[in-house]
C-alpha cells in the first residue's frame, strides 16, 4: 500500500501510514519527504505560503504559521488556527444535506430487558447515588458490600442482577441554590435515577448540603417508591448506620431486580452516546468514520444516536447545519456554539485549547482538524434535534446534545440523556467504562491494538493498514452494538470500570 493516505483531491497535506524517512519518494504525489514524519502526521503535498489556508478532508484546518515546502512535515510548528482562523467564514447551507431517513424493512433486534413502563435497558443494575461529595464514602462503602469480587455471596442467589455501582461526585454544595449549574446538577442526577439500566436506586445524602435532596425530588418531579429511596447521614444517626441502612435497603430491592429476563425487542430502543478521546491523526480515517456506518445502520433500523463534545465539533458544526431537519435545529445548534465561546471568553480560555498532548503527538494540530474527524462519528443521517448537557433525549434518529470536550463529563451527560450503550473511539489508548451502560471502545490503529487490545474492543486500524473497506468495518460494530446490548460483556465492564467516570458537569462559580 502507498506509505501515505490522500482523503481528498483538493487537499494540501496526505496522511502517513507508518513514519516517513527523508528522501523517501512518494510516486503518486510526485514528493520527496523533507525530515522526518511520524505515523497519522501530515506531509505538505505542494508549497504553502505564510499565512494561506490549509486543507484536509476539502476542509480548512488552519494557516500556515510559516512558509512550508512540499514534502515537509505539517503541524504545530507550521500552523495555527491563527487570526484568520476565527475569522473566514463557514457556509452553514441549513438543511442543504437534511434527506428523510430511508427506514429498513425489517428492523433488527437485540436481547433487551422491558420495565414494567415500557422502558427497554441493556444492563440491570442497583445504583447508589449522591446528593453531594460528603456522603461518597457512605455510598461506596454500600456498594462495596455487594462487590462480587470480595463478597461473592452477597449476589449469589441474584445472578440476573449485572451489580450494585456507587457513583459519586465531587459537588452538591459551595454552589448556588439557584441557577445554571444546580440546574445542570439535579437534571443529570434525575436522569440517571430515571435511567432504564436502574432497577432500583439509593440516593444517599448528607443533610446540610446546598443540593437538598428534598429540593432536587420537587424540581424534578421525582417521588419516593420501594425501588426509589433516598435518606441523609445526619437524618440517620451516623457512617456505619447510615451504611447498613443503605445495605438493607439494597437487600430488599434485590428479590425484584432479579425477577427480569432478556427478551427480543427492537433496536428502535437503542440509544448510543459517540464518544472520542485520546484521538489521532487516524481517527477522522478510521474508527470515526466506521462508527457513522454503524450509526447510519442503527438509525434507519429505527434506534438513536448522540453526538456531543462541542468543543470537539467546532469549527465543523457547518457540517451538521448542513444536515439539520429543519432551521430551529441549525439555530440551536449555533446558539450552543456562541455560548462556548462566550463561556470560554469568561474563562480566559480559548476553544483552540482543545487538543491535548496526545492529540498532537498523534497527528492532530488544530481544533479544526482534530473537529472535523470528530464529527464524522456522527454519520451521514439527518440532525433531528438539539439537546442541552443532560436532557432527556426523546427525538429518535441521529440527534446532537451540547456537552464538554472532557469525555466522563459528555458521556454522564449522555447517559443522563438515556443513552444505554457507549461507543468510544480512540488513537491514543483509552481506560474508560460508564456505569449502567455499557462501553464499547474501538482503535484507530493497529499498533494501538497490538499494545492496548486488553482494554480495546474493535480494531478499525485494519481500514488503514489492511485495506477493509469502511463499510465492511461498520457493519461489525453495529454487529457488536447487538450483542453487547444484549449481553455480551465489554473490556471495561470485565476489568469493572465504571464508578469513577461519573462526573457530572460542574458549571459556575465554586463557593
Amino acid at each position: 500500500m502507498e506509505p501515505v493516505i490522500r482523503l481528498h483531491p483538493q487537499d494540501d497535506v496526505v496522511i502517513a501510514r507508518h513514519q516517513l524517512i527523508s528522501g523517501t519518494k512518494l510516486a503518486s504525489e510526485n514528493l520527496t519527504i523533507r525530515g522526518l514524519v511520524p505515523p497519522g502526521h501530515k506531509v505538505a503535498t505542494k508549497k504553502i505560503k505564510q499565512g494561506e489556508p490549509v486543507r484536509r478532508y476539502n476542509q480548512i484546518i488552519g494557516f500556515a504559521s510559516a512558509d512550508i515546502e512540499a514534502g515537509s512535515h505539517v503541524h504545530i510548528h507550521n500552523l495555527s488556527i491563527g487570526a484568520e482562523g476565527g475569522a473566514f467564514s463557514r457556509d452553514y447551507a441549513i438543511g442543504v444535506d437534511a434527506k428523510p431517513t430511508q427506514y429498513v424493512a425489517s428492523p433488527r433486534t437485540f436481547k433487551g430487558i422491558v420495565r414494567a413502563d415500557g422502558r427497554v435497558a441493556t444492563r440491570n443494575y442497583l445504583g447508589i447515588l449522591t446528593s453531594v461529595n460528603c456522603s461518597a464514602t457512605a455510598a461506596r462503602a454500600i456498594a462495596s458490600h455487594f462487590d462480587r469480587a470480595t463478597h461473592p455471596e452477597a449476589l449469589a442467589a441474584f445472578p440476573n442482577v449485572d451489580g450494585v455501582v456507587a457513583l459519586t461526585m465531587g459537588s452538591g454544595c459551595g454552589m448556588g441554590s439557584t441557577g445554571e449549574g444546580i440546574d445542570v446538577l439535579r437534571r443529570t442526577l434525575s436522569g440517571y435515577t430515571r435511567h432504564a439500566n436502574f432497577c432500583g436506586v439509593l440516593m444517599v445524602g448528607l443533610g446540610c448540603e446546598t443540593n437538598q435532596i428534598s429540593d432536587l425530588l420537587s424540581a424534578e418531579k421525582l417521588s419516593e417508591n420501594p425501588l426509589f429511596q433516598t435518606f441523609n447521614i445526619q437524618d440517620t444517626g451516623g457512617t456505619q448506620k447510615t451504611v447498613r441502612k443503605g445495605v438493607e435497603l439494597i437487600q430488599q430491592m434485590l428479590p425484584h431486580a432479579n425477577q427480569v429476563e432478556r427478551t427480543d425487542v427492537p433496536v428502535s430502543h437503542l440509544t448510543l452516546g459517540l464518544q472520542c478521546g485520546g484521538s489521532d491523526g487516524y481517527s477522522g480515517i478510521s474508527a470515526n468514520p466506521a462508527l457513522g456506518v454503524a450509526v447510519d445502520l442503527l438509525v434507519q433500523n429505527g434506534g438513536t444516536a448522540i453526538l456531543s463534545e462541542t468543543p470537539e465539533i467546532y469549527g465543523a458544526e457547518h457540517l451538521l447545519t448542513r444536515r439539520a431537519a429543519s432551521p430551529a435545529v441549525a439555530e440551536k445548534l449555533i446558539e450552543r456554539i456562541h455560548w462556548w465561546e462566550d463561556y470560554c471568553e469568561r474563562n480566559q480560555g480559548e476553544m483552540n485549547n482543545n487538543p491535548s498532548a496526545g492529540n498532537k503527538a498523534g497527528g492532530l494540530t488544530t481544533i479544526l482538524e482534530k473537529s472535523l474527524g470528530a464529527v464524522a462519528k456522527g454519520g451521514t443521517m439527518r440532525l433531528e434535534a438539539v439537546y442541552e448537557y443532560a436532557q432527556p433525549v426523546t427525538t429518535k434518529g441521529f440527534v446532537y446534545m451540547d456537552t464538554p470536550g472532557y469525555d466522563p463529563v459528555s458521556a454522564t451527560g449522555q447517559v443522563a440523556g438515556g443513552a444505554n450503550m457507549i461507543c468510544f473511539t480512540t488513537g491514543r489508548g483509552s481506560a474508560y467504562g460508564c456505569a449502567p451502560t455499557p462501553s464499547i471502545k474501538l482503535s484507530t490503529n493497529n499498533a494501538l491494538w497490538k499494545r492496548q487490545s486488553e482494554d480495546i474492543d474493535i480494531n478499525c486500524g485494519e481500514i488503514v493498514d489492511d485495506g477493509m473497506s469502511i463499510a465492511e468495518k461498520g457493519a461489525q460494530i453495529f454487529e457488536l452494538i447487538i450483542k453487547v446490548a444484549s449481553g455480551e460483556r465489554t473490556k471495561s465492564e470485565i476489568h469493572g470500570y465504571g464508578q469513577s467516570e461519573f462526573v457530572p458537569w460542574q458549571i459556575g462559580a465554586v463557593m
